[in-house]
């Protein structure tokens, strides 16, 4: 694709990442790209062992040990464990593909959708024939639950912790926006592809959604958190009313997952719950203050996420176009991802934004973030 503006103006955001693939200084996509851990690599060590382990065990098994080890160290206790309850599937994408379908084949309708937002959930969404009404941050986290849950929807679609802003929705407020879809008879999805990632996402969000009494859909995503080569899963965990055929759009869509991801997953969530998930939250907090000290006496520029924790960093560029900013890094080798798709109910609000995916190497990092600093100064 040419790095042209038209042609970045019309690309997704997706699209735009994998320019970057082959790229030593990729910023772009938030895929895990950073070192293994020696812990990790010893992990690595047993692969042979992990296979034949994957070979010999149940495939049932194999996935409620994932299921309970991947959710029970981010504190998700009460998930679902009637069969059915949790679907395995390839990645978060393929998961939201079939919620997507489900609600297409239930009779179609409206859905609420968090804004700003990655846009390959809207495009989705889209892509099954739902209309889209856009939930402004401010409104999905405070003042009256009602104006966050729309008259005539059929489903609230919230991403929590959000991507690129890192807002969490706080215990009491996913308690109330439930409520509210319960009275309103509302399926409520969640996708928490970025939880890992951040403590305060980690009460029981299936503890909430079952005392609430409303319908409710949640994404899981374990490929945000290890460098593993793009070898995860994600997980599609329903209410046992949800009233969505799930499970046979699953069945349309794939037979099962490899048993020897689903073995990988449980021993690298037993190490992230031995003490793995608290270095990489420090790693990650180290790599946002390497960005925001090599950044911080550019004139103009701002971090507007002053709290985040996920594993990406927005940059607004004062009045600097992101596009032509993208253009320049690219030109460099660099690539890092322009905001405007994130919007996508009004991309021209994220035109002068940047986003910086964290979980590199930090010498790789220094090096983008250096060569952004020298755009942006016009070295």
């Amino acid at each position: 694709m040419s790095p042209s503006t038209p042609l970045l103006r019309e690309a997704n955001l997706t699209e735009i990442e994998s320019l970057a693939l082959s790229s030593e200084l990729n910023m772009a996509d938030g895929h895990a790209r950073q070192e293994l851990t020696e812990a990790q690599r010893s992990i690595v060590d047993e692969f042979p062992d992990l296979f034949h382990k994957a070979a010999a065990q149940p495939v049932d098994d194999l996935e409620r040990e994932a299921h309970r080890a991947f959710l029970h160290m981010m504190g998700q206790h009460t998930f679902p464990t009637r069969a059915g309850g949790v679907l395995t599937c390839y990645s978060s994408s393929v998961a939201m593909e079939i919620l997507a379908r489900s609600l297409a084949t239930a009779g179609g309708g409206s859905v609420a959708l968090v804004h700003p937002t990655f846009d390959n959930i809207p495009d989705l969404l889209r892509g099954n024939g739902l209309r889209l009404l856009p939930v402004e941050e401010d409104v999905l986290h405070h003042g009256p639950v009602a104006a966050a849950v729309p008259d005539g929807v059929r489903c609230l679609f919230v991403t929590t912790p959000n991507n690129p802003t890192g807002r969490v929705l706080t215990e009491d407020r996913l308690a109330g926006l439930a409520a509210e879809c319960a009275a309103k008879d509302v399926v409520l999805a969640l996708d928490t592809s970025f939880r890992g990632f951040d403590t305060r996402s980690h009460y029981d969000h299936y503890a909430v959604l079952r005392d609430s009494g409303c319908r409710w859909v949640v994404i899981e995503d374990t490929g945000k958190l290890w460098a593993t080569q793009d070898l995860k899963v994600g997980l599609l965990a329903s209410s046992e009313d949800v009233g969505l055929p799930l499970a046979k759009i699953h069945s349309d869509i794939l037979l099962g997952v490899s048993p020897f991801i689903l073995v990988m997953v449980t021993r690298f969530a037993e190490d992230a719950r031995a003490g793995g998930l608290a270095d990489l939250h420090r790693f990650i907090a180290a790599n946002r203050s390497l960005v925001r000290a090599t950044l911080h006496d550019v004139p103009g520029l701002t971090f507007p996420d002053d709290g985040a924790r996920v594993s990406v960093e927005r940059v607004d560029l004062g009045d600097r176009p992101c596009l032509d900013v993208w253009t320049r890094l690219r030109q460099g080798g660099v690539y890092m991802l322009p905001c405007s798709q994130f919007h996508w109910a009004e991309p021209a609000r994220g035109d002068r934004s940047l986003r910086i995916a964290l979980a590199r190497t930090p010498g790789a990092l220094d090096a983008a973030v250096r060569s952004l600093r020298a755009v942006l100064l016009d070295e």
